[in-house]
């Protein structure tokens, strides 16, 4: 019997977070008979998906470099991995912050298909946005290929060089809208009678929580009945808590953490605002649309997200009471909650074909570097 090819990602950690949404939704559409897919993880943890990557066949090497910052250990346990599992032919690196030193220790330990993914199209402006933006130059020295979730995304890092975009897909069958599932979630969640915002994400700067939660607060002026329902963890999750305490909406907005039944959560929300300063491309928009949940997004979002007749792009810069109003009126939508799966097959982010793509370069670059030897 034939081994499947095995392929090393390398990214912070296997939370519930958009990129390793992508990462599982792909792990579990392809043929892992030819393809096989393994992880190195940043944290020493044990996180969000690990026991399904045990269940699909996957191994996970946990390292600690985000807790102690041993760069130089890190380097040190990474080629180890690298020189002791000699059948990883193609290592594929999701985290830029650490990227460079990833794929530099790939090729010393004679990697020969190395890949820079870019999932992002921007950078947060905190105390560390000049090592960030220095780190993202450096990504791309030791890259053979290059990769991004969108076109922006691609452009924002890549610069000139030439990348494949693969999309952030999704299984779409499952996020149909479905009224009994609707109303039975609704009833679970005590939101028979709310007017519900919802909003998917982790809870960090890019995300924008705060205007996030000054829009629910307009909405609220609007819609007395209104809850919003965040959805997600990370290291604001204590400040925007304090946030809605000092705002007085402790009663009417519901942390549910990280869920894994993310197709049913969707649909009890009557609308999806996202108010992200960037994003790579934004697949929870692609899934709330999916669900026929009308989208009020920024413009901090790719063009490629608007896919049906139910997104809606405000500017930030217009204001809480704009966007408010905005989410108000395109619950009146005559397409939402309908069936809009056809438009995400047509837009190409159905993961049956994220998965064929994927699955298809990987044995193509496998094939060629075993030529090249």
């Amino acid at each position: 019997m034939i081994e499947p090819i095995r392929i090393l990602h390398i990214l912070q950690r296997m939370e519930a977070g958009g990129t390793q949404a992508l990462l599982m939704s792909i792990y579990r559409k392809i043929d892992r008979s030819k393809v096989q897919f393994d992880f190195v993880v940043e944290y020493p943890d044990k996180q969000f998906y690990d026991d399904e990557i045990t269940a699909l066949g996957g191994k996970i090497y946990y390292t600690s470099v985000r807790k102690d910052l041993n760069v130089m250990k890190f380097q040190r346990e990474l080629y180890q991995i690298l020189k002791e599992h000699t059948e990883y032919k193609i290592v594929h690196v999701h985290a830029y912050t650490i990227g460079y030193f990833c794929l530099r220790t790939a090729q010393k330990a004679g990697v020969p298909v190395r890949i820079a993914h870019s999932h992002s199209n921007g950078i947060v402006h905190d105390k560390k946005y000049f090592i960030k933006l220095l780190m993202q130059k450096l990504f791309l020295v030791h890259a053979t290929d290059f990769m991004a979730c969108s076109e922006e995304a691609g452009k924002y890092l890549f610069k000139g060089k030439d990348y494949v975009v693969l999309n952030n897909a999704i299984d779409s069958s499952k996020f149909i809208a479905n009224m009994a599932v609707r109303n039975d979630l609704r009833d679970e969640l005590g939101l028979n009678d709310k007017f519900v915002v919802g909003h998917v994400g982790r809870l960090c700067p890019e995300k924008n929580h705060k205007f996030l939660i000054d829009v629910f607060a307009q909405i609220k002026k609007i819609k007395k009945n209104a809850v919003l329902v965040l959805v997600g963890k990370g290291p604001l999750e204590q400040e925007i808590r304090q946030d809605v305490f000092d705002m007085g909406l402790t009663e009417n907005v519901l942390f549910l953490g990280n869920r894994k039944d993310m197709a049913r959560i969707y649909q009890a929300m009557d609308v999806f605002v996202f108010p992200s300063l960037f994003e790579g491309l934004g697949i929870v928009a692609v899934e709330a649309q999916t669900a026929g949940v009308p989208v009020v997004g920024s413009e901090g979002i790719p063009p490629e997200i608007e896919i049906t007749p139910i997104f809606y792009r405000v500017n930030i810069m217009d204001g809480a009471r704009k966007w408010a109003e905005v989410a108000v009126d395109a619950t009146q939508n005559s397409f939402c909650h309908t069936n809009l799966q056809q438009y995400v097959i047509e837009a190409g982010f159905d993961m049956d074909a994220t998965a064929n793509m994927i699955q298809k370069y990987y044995l193509e670059r496998y094939r060629c570097q075993l030529k090249t030897k």
